[in-house]
């Protein structure tokens, strides 16, 4: 297991689909980690928890998505609800980034890896590295 001081994970919400990556402040990188499947349209929590038992983040990182030009969305409530969540049953700080494009750009990094011959992408795929690039954008945008 790394070296856990200051270490944070970061979330891609979805309903179906979580996309998580763990990153490191002293670094300053992220990495996708896995994506956790929903049970039907409920949060997996038992899932989330167990990640987070053990990696031992000290913060959290979850996205929280606006329309390009900053106006929330339906999603955006779901996803700062999961965020008030995610702190309350973890008992850790957990911070909304701007996940404006990053989806997209998963899906630009899947398929330049396709051209370079690398495997296919399964639908979590995208999830989790969506959830890396949160997290780097939001580590970048916090350096101490």
């Amino acid at each position: 297991m790394p070296d856990r001081a200051n270490t944070l994970l970061g979330f891609d919400y979805g309903e179906r689909r979580i996309g998580v990556a763990v990153g490191h402040r002293h670094t300053g990188l992220s990495n996708p980690l896995t994506t956790v499947v929903n049970q039907g349209n409920q949060t997996n929590w038992t899932a989330l928890l167990t990640l987070i038992e053990e990696w031992r983040p000290d913060a959290l990182v979850v996205g929280i998505p606006t329309h390009m030009d900053g106006k929330e969305t339906e999603m955006t409530k779901r996803a700062t609800a999961f965020k008030d969540a995610l702190a309350a049953r973890s008992q850790l700080p957990a911070h909304g980034a701007d996940e404006r494009a990053s989806s997209r750009d998963a899906e630009h990094i899947i398929a330049n890896n396709r051209k370079q011959g690398r495997r296919r992408a399964s639908k979590g795929d995208t999830d989790k590295i969506a959830a890396a690039l949160i997290l780097q954008h939001w580590m970048e945008q916090h350096r101490a």
